[in-house]
Parts: structure tokens; C-alpha cells; sequence
């Protein structure tokens, strides 16, 4: 195991946690199209809060796809072949998102402009939900043969862990947008958001123990990364208390936001903390994926490091740039339909 294949492990997991909290509010906003917005101007406010960057944000799946094909190819071909219809339902569900928010500008009819917002509401949820059951199914032990192909059944990805796993990132997503939607809207949007995280915030946590109990009988994190995992678990708790604390006690909003963005980054962090050195789990534990059997060779590790040391300020560099120039808050009933 060299410095590099560390290196390029820790920065898949850095992509998907970016990913997950700039991504998450986006999906907690396309979802409350459903379960928050009351009229066409609050769905209005909804898109113009996430209009300008929700295509942006994307990048980091599109990135955290392609380092990991360039670094570790043979984790890429079991992961995507393995998983071939959820990431197709995923992929599919992207692209129906990536439309709905195109073409909803442009119907004749308040009815196709409807349709068009339901199915960012639907897409936003599935996408979240699906990608929360891939790395559960896929930290919970998989049926990997010697050459790395994964030949499962139903039951293989659909298990009470996966299931409560896609829940939880769904949840924690949708919590993540009504703090964005306090942050960054004015109005009875914002009022019916703090309201609503009052009831969400204890299912949360109440899904976060399920989890942690799950993940004692369906991973070996406890005991292979027994400290770590326990650490993580407490600080995942512990930053949805202290969010919970300060959205509805205090009326806080910067800070709500970005714990709870923390929370999903903290859940990634734990899932790749638990798989180290390991990148798939196998039934058979001399069949399963790590780092050494699957990265590229280092040459090509070298050049990706050298790309993405000069890529990455310049992307980051625009994103900061493009959240500071649309930071001003939303007024909703000001909202032009």
C-alpha cells in the first residue's frame, strides 16, 4: 500500500462528502416541491434558492465517478457492474431532475408546470435514497467472487440495513434543505420549515441509533475500527443534537445549515473510515476489494495528483465566487410566478 493509493482513497471520500453536503441541500429543497411549498410562488422560491448553483454541485458525483475509474478501475467495474440497476435509477433519475427544472419554465399550463415540479420532488428523494442503499449494501458484505465479479440477488441490496441507510440519507437531506430554505428565504416557506424540523430533527436521531444498531450486525466496523467508529457514531449524534438545539431554541440558521451538512459528511467519513483499506466488502473475506488489488499503477496516480492539485482551487474557487454573488435572502410572496 503506497502514499498515493491513500491519498487518492481519502480523496474519493472527500468528493462524495462534498458531494453529499452541497448536493443535499439542493435534494432537501427539490423535495420540499412536495412536502413544503403550498402555491406556484413558493415552489418559485424553491428553485431560485438553488437555480443558479444545483448544476455546479453535481460536478462532485461527476468527479467523485471519474477519480475513482482513474485510480481504482477494479473497484469502479465491480461497484458499477454490481450495481448496475440502482446506479441506473439514479443516473436516470439525475437526468429527469436536471430536465424537470428546464422544462417547468417553460410549460403553456400551470398543469405541466406541476407535473414537471412533481417530478423534481420525486427524483430529488430517490436519488439520495438509492445512493444511501448502494454504500450501505455495499459496506455490509456483498457476493464477490475471486476475480471481483458481484453476482447478487434481491436480498443482497434490499436488507433492513440498506433500507434504513437510504432513509437516513434522505432524511438527513431533506433536514439539510429546510435549514438552507432558513437561510436563504424569507417568508412562511421559512416559518413552515422551522416548524417542521421541530418533529424532524427527533426522527432523525431516532433513525441514527437504528443505524448504529444495524451497523453492529451487518458491518465488521466495531470490530475492526473500534474506536473510530464509535467516535464517528457519537459525533454524528452529538452534531444533530446541537443542531436541533440551535435551529429551535436559539432561531439559528448559518449554523444549523452547517451542521447539518456535517452530518452527512460525518456518515461518509464513517463508511470510508470503516471500509480502510478495503474499498468493497465480499461475503467470502478473501474475496474482498481493497485498496492494493484495485488502484491504477502510480504513474498514473502521479499525473491525477498533478491534475487535481491544479484543478481543484480553480473549482472550489468558482463555487465560493458563485454562493457569494446569490447570497441575498428570497422574499417568497415577492416571488414573480
Amino acid at each position: 500500500m503506497t502514499i498515493l493509493e491513500i491519498i487518492w482513497f481519502v480523496l474519493i471520500g472527500v468528493l462524495w462528502a462534498g458531494f453529499f453536503f452541497l448536493e443535499g441541500f439542493d435534494f432537501g429543497i427539490g423535495m420540499q416541491f412536495a412536502l413544503n411549498a403550498r402555491d406556484q410562488r413558493d415552489r418559485e422560491a424553491l428553485y431560485q434558492a438553488i437555480g443558479p448553483n444545483w448544476d455546479a454541485n453535481e460536478v462532485w458525483l461527476v468527479t467523485a465517478g471519474g477519480a475513482t475509474f482513474a485510480a481504482f478501475p477494479a473497484w469502479y467495474a465491480s461497484l458499477f457492474s454490481g450495481f448496475y440497476l440502482m446506479l441506473f435509477i439514479v443516473l436516470l433519475s439525475l437526468i429527469y431532475r436536471g430536465v424537470s427544472f428546464e422544462f417547468r419554465e417553460h410549460m403553456p399550463t400551470i398543469q405541466g408546470t406541476q407535473l414537471w415540479e412533481r417530478l423534481i420532488a420525486l427524483t430529488s428523494f430517490l436519488v439520495p435514497f438509492f445512493l444511501g442503499m448502494i454504500f450501505t449494501a455495499m459496506v455490509s458484505g456483498m457476493p464477490i467472487d475471486a476475480r471481483g465479479n458481484l453476482s447478487a440477488g434481491f436480498f443482497d441490496y434490499v436488507t433492513p440495513f440498506s433500507l434504513v441507510g437510504g432513509v437516513a440519507v434522505s432524511l438527513m437531506s431533506y433536514v439539510h434543505g429546510l435549514n438552507y430554505t432558513r437561510l436563504r428565504i424569507d417568508g412562511k416557506l421559512r416559518t413552515r420549515a422551522l416548524k417542521q424540523l421541530e418533529y424532524l430533527y427527533p426522527i432523525l436521531l431516532a433513525g441514527e441509533a437504528l443505524f448504529a444498531v444495524l451497523l453492529f450486525f451487518y458491518t465488521d466496523f466495531i470490530q475492526t475500527q473500534t474506536v473510530w467508529t464509535l467516535s464517528i457514531l457519537v459525533v454524528i449524534v452529538l452534531t444533530t443534537v446541537i443542531g436541533w438545539l440551535l435551529a429551535i431554541k436559539q432561531k439559528m440558521e448559518k449554523l444549523p445549515f452547517v451542521l447539518s451538512g456535517l452530518t452527512l459528511v460525518e456518515v461518509v467519513v464513517l463508511l470510508f473510515v470503516g471500509l480502510f483499506p478495503r474499498v468493497m466488502v465480499a461475503n467470502n473475506p478473501l474475496h474482498t476489494l481493497n485498496i492494493m488489488n484495485t488502484s491504477s499503477s502510480t504513474y498514473t496516480l502521479k499525473v491525477m495528483t498533478i491534475v487535481v492539485v491544479t484543478a481543484l482551487p480553480v473549482t472550489l474557487g468558482y463555487q465560493i465566487w458563485s454562493f457569494w454573488v446569490f447570497r441575498k435572502r428570497i422574499v417568497s410572496h415577492k416571488v414573480v410566478e
